[in-house]
């Protein structure tokens, strides 16, 4: 895991170089985007980065805050994973690898850590050669507050 995803005020200083490594420049858009970004923390989405950059710059283009997400994800500053239902979520400064657990009946989410996935993640390992990207991995079923008020799944 790099470095960067440990850093704070430092590391989003250095995002400019690593994106003029890339050959990309330092655009206002860009800018807003990484100050939105260093005003986040954990888990958001790119519709909600979106809103939140154009809460800034109303002239921010979501194809813009993609296509540079994908250049932070390279460089380690953020981690894109898939919710409930397929939606894409981006981990602000990840400290760890993680998987999520969603409850499919209320929604909520937890991180699932790297070894509480150590059996699957073994499994897979040994039975079939497969080697886990733990940051995709997401479960869903209920949870034990949906489960003991007897909810299924589909709510």
């Amino acid at each position: 895991m790099s470095e960067r995803l440990r850093g704070g005020p430092a590391t989003w200083r250095s995002v400019r170089d690593g994106l003029h490594a890339r050959g990309l420049r330092w655009t206002n858009r860009r800018r807003t985007l990484v100050d939105v970004l260093a005003s986040s923390s954990g888990h958001v989405t790119g519709a909600e980065l979106v809103e939140r950059c154009r809460e800034r710059d109303p002239s921010t283009v979501p194809s813009t805050i993609y296509r540079t997400l994908d250049v932070l994800e390279e460089l380690g500053f953020v981690r894109h994973a898939h919710g409930p239902g397929g939606r894409e979520e981006f981990h602000v400064l990840p400290a760890r690898d993680h998987g999520h657990v969603h409850c499919s009946s209320c929604g909520a989410s937890w991180e699932l850590l790297p070894d509480e996935a150590a059996p699957l993640v073994g499994a897979l390992s040994r039975s079939r050669q497969f080697r886990v990207d733990l940051s995709h991995l997401s479960v869903a079923g209920l949870c034990a507050s949906c489960a003991a008020q007897g909810r299924d799944a589909s709510h």
